[in-house]
């Protein structure tokens, strides 16, 4: 499985005692696999997904990623393992502004200490594979709030990663530009073989997704043949 999560209980401090954002959730989502978490807002999605993305260490639980362990990794051992391994997209692209598509890019790159005229070449591929590559020199404040989602997406994608969450990535879209949001990450997840999870409230836009798990209360609740499957685990 390139991610799973299993057990996972996650609180936070309410006053004199805790609040459960998680309870007990176990997930899998293997490579070339779409999986959509859907519920309404203070469900639990987003602690779901910063669990997922080891921004959040939690109370009790593992996160596997591509075949790895985070419990008991250092800062640095997950800030490297986020680099190499997760692409993360974000509800807002927070693209730089000073920057064009295909710097926005490169950028991530250059962290992960590729050469320049490596990451030029790929940041240009992922652009062409999300229908930019002739919008490749415009800044953000030049392109569509669906283009700079895609440029949001291809930046994600940049250091090849095994797993790929996204975080409502329509909020901000009319319908047609979310379904061709939506439809985009679907084709990526098929090509890139990415273990992708989607956080969303809009079940609008998900027929072409593997499966939709939704969360009440900070429980996951999964369709019965993937509850099953899990159980037999």
């Amino acid at each position: 499985m390139s991610l799973e999560l299993t057990g996972i209980t996650l609180t936070y401090p309410d006053g004199e005692n805790r609040l459960t954002a998680l309870r007990d959730v176990t997930l899998d989502v293997p490579a070339g696999n779409l999986t959509a978490v859907v519920g309404p807002s203070g469900s639990g999605k987003s602690s779901l997904l910063a669990v997922a993305a080891t921004l959040i260490t939690p109370d009790s639980g593992t996160v596997t990623v591509d075949g790895r362990s985070t419990t008991g990794m250092t800062r640095a051992e997950l800030a490297d393992l986020r680099r190499r391994k997760i692409g993360i997209v974000f509800q807002q692209p927070n693209l730089l502004p000073s920057l064009t598509a295909v710097e926005q890019l490169q950028v991530m790159a250059r962290i992960d200490g590729r050469k320049p005229r490596t990451a030029r070449d790929r940041a240009m591929g992922l652009l062409d594979a999300v229908g930019l590559a002739d919008q490749a020199h415009r800044r953000p404040h030049q392109l569509s709030g669906g283009q700079r989602q895609r440029v949001n997406i291809a930046r994600a994608l940049m250091n090849d990663p095994t797993v790929l969450l996204v975080d409502e990535p329509t909020s901000a879209l009319d319908h047609e530009r979310g379904a061709a949001v939506i439809d985009l990450i679907e084709r990526l997840t098929r090509r890139q073989a990415t273990a992708t999870v989607l956080v969303t409230h809009d079940r609008t836009h998900l027929t072409a997704v593997d499966r939709i798990a939704e969360v009440r209360d900070g429980r996951l609740h999964l369709p019965a043949a993937a509850a099953a499957a899990a159980a037999a685990r």
